[in-house]
């Protein structure tokens, strides 16, 4: 039996019919290449034979009756792959608009908290004799590296690979705990809640005077709360879309050296040209910039392997309000460059957090009340949207022999934000899944399509100023 950590048991009591806090992927696979055929069979074998390589994938949640503690993890006595790996088809040829919409549809499912938090769903019927490999994870057992390690676990470097050895420990049998005993152990943990309180409160004072430092600069980094308010900042609802696009990466590290900035940067200057181009395609185009939140990892080397969720998350301007492409993008740089500066401060004295102090019972209730009261469309954005980039190998990766072509990344939608865009770079490309609020986006191909035309752009601008040098 594990106790949820703090922010594990956020993601978990702050779901809400609209909140899904499960992450997704979409791989692209070319069955051709596995030497003995590829089916939803097999995949359900390779995948079974491997879960004592993530034991996450085994586990059940338990919940404290109402909500005076966190939950605890324990082995699914019941355990079915048969209900985690599903297949579904699309009428062929599925093009990439039949695939994000069924995807959409798939993603706007939570997932069953009456067994293991993820499930796959093989997907065949694509145009190219392809199948697309559909993964849903809850947040709580996985973020953007662990999703990388996992990946390494259950993925393969070549088509045929030898047989992955059986476990060399028995499988531990957990006690499922009775409600009377979770309910002690709850109580006994609630009784200490004055005493985390009061260390919260201590250290956010602390951080926030912090905080009040960097906003006293010229250029301040953004904070929450100072993002312009736009048609995809409303109330969610549950019903989401996808789409997606990719870039060749030697582009983007071009225009990295040309510009002296980071991939990241570039990254977040080709999702605020697109962003840009889809505002103003429907004069809506705000005169402040829009913020996007980037989740940070937190994790070490010491804690690189463990099961859960530790990011954080810092603030930054896309400058969509600056015309000029190359002008926008170094408006990013210094913008990413005060928040890393800002939060490597924050950073200096930890804070246990607010998931850490609080009841998960409490949590639950003030993301019910949240969206009840339709605070999503009544308040100022916490932020525009997200954008996290997650790096991925330079080599070909299989899964049960098939040859993974692309993998698009798709993360929450939460606080009112009805774009997230997740960004994988795998092999030669980078990759980018853009998950939408279906209700808040009028065309959500559009928004993905400026991509690429916002690298040619800062390509274009790149190629003239190295002639210009030469």
């Amino acid at each position: 039996m594990r106790r949820t950590s703090g922010v594990d048991a956020a993601f978990l009591y702050g779901e809400t019919p609209s909140w899904h806090m499960h992450v997704s992927a979409v791989m692209i696979a070319d069955p051709s290449t596995a030497p003995h055929g590829f089916d939803v069979d097999r995949l359900k074998q390779l995948t079974e034979r491997r879960l004592h390589l993530a034991p996450q994938f085994r586990w059940r949640l338990v919940e404290v009756p109402f909500g005076l503690d966190r939950p605890v993890w324990v082995e699914d006595p019941d355990f079915d792959i048969e209900r985690h790996i599903r297949r579904i088809g699309l009428p062929p040829p599925g093009g990439p608009e039949q695939l994000g919409n069924l995807i959409g549809d798939l993603v706007s499912l939570k997932l069953d908290r009456s067994k293991p938090l993820w499930e796959f769903w093989v997907i065949d019927g694509l145009e190219g004799d392809r199948v697309a490999i559909l993964a849903k994870i809850h947040h709580a057992i996985i973020d953007g590296v662990s999703g990388s390690e996992l990946a390494s676990v259950l993925m393969d470097l070549e088509p045929d690979p030898p047989p992955v050895g059986p476990p060399t420990e028995e499988r531990p049998v957990d006690v499922v705990p009775t409600p009377v005993e979770l309910l002690v152990r709850g109580m006994a943990n609630t009784l200490a809640t004055p005493w985390r309180a009061a260390k919260l409160v201590n250290q956010s004072v602390r951080q926030g005077l912090t905080f009040l430092g960097f906003q006293r600069q010229a250029a301040p980094p953004p904070a929450p709360f100072q993002a312009p308010r736009t048609s995809f900042n409303a109330d969610l609802t549950p019903h989401r879309r996808f789409a997606y696009t990719s870039v060749p990466l030697d582009q983007v590290r071009a225009i990295k050296r040309t510009f002296n900035v980071k991939v990241n940067d570039v990254v977040l200057a080709l999702c605020a040209g697109a962003l840009r181009r889809y505002l103003l395609a429907g004069g809506e185009l705000p005169s402040q910039p829009l913020i996007a939140q980037v989740p940070v990892s937190l994790r070490t080397d010491n804690d690189k392997h463990e099961v859960g969720t530790k990011v954080g998350a810092m603030f930054a301007s896309l400058a969509t309000d600056v015309e000029d492409p190359v002008l926008r993008l170094l408006a990013i740089h210094q913008s990413t460059q005060n928040a890393k500066e800002m939060r490597q401060a924050l950073a200096a004295d930890k804070i246990m957090g607010l998931t850490e102090a609080a009841p998960p019972s409490l949590i639950a209730l003030a993301a019910r009340m949240y969206t009840a009261a339709q605070l999503e469309s009544r308040t100022p954005p916490v932020m525009n949207l997200i954008i996290s980039n997650v790096p991925g190998p330079s080599f070909p990766i299989y899964c049960a022999g098939a040859k993974l072509e692309a993998i698009y990344p798709m993360g929450p939608l939460l606080y009112g934000t009805g774009v997230n865009v997740t960004v994988f770079s795998y092999l030669d490309k980078i990759d980018f899944g853009f998950m939408m609020c279906r209700e808040l986006i009028r065309d959500g191909w559009y928004l993905a399509e400026g991509v690429p035309l916002a690298l040619e752009e800062l390509a274009k601008a790149a190629a003239e100023m190295e002639e210009m040098e030469s």
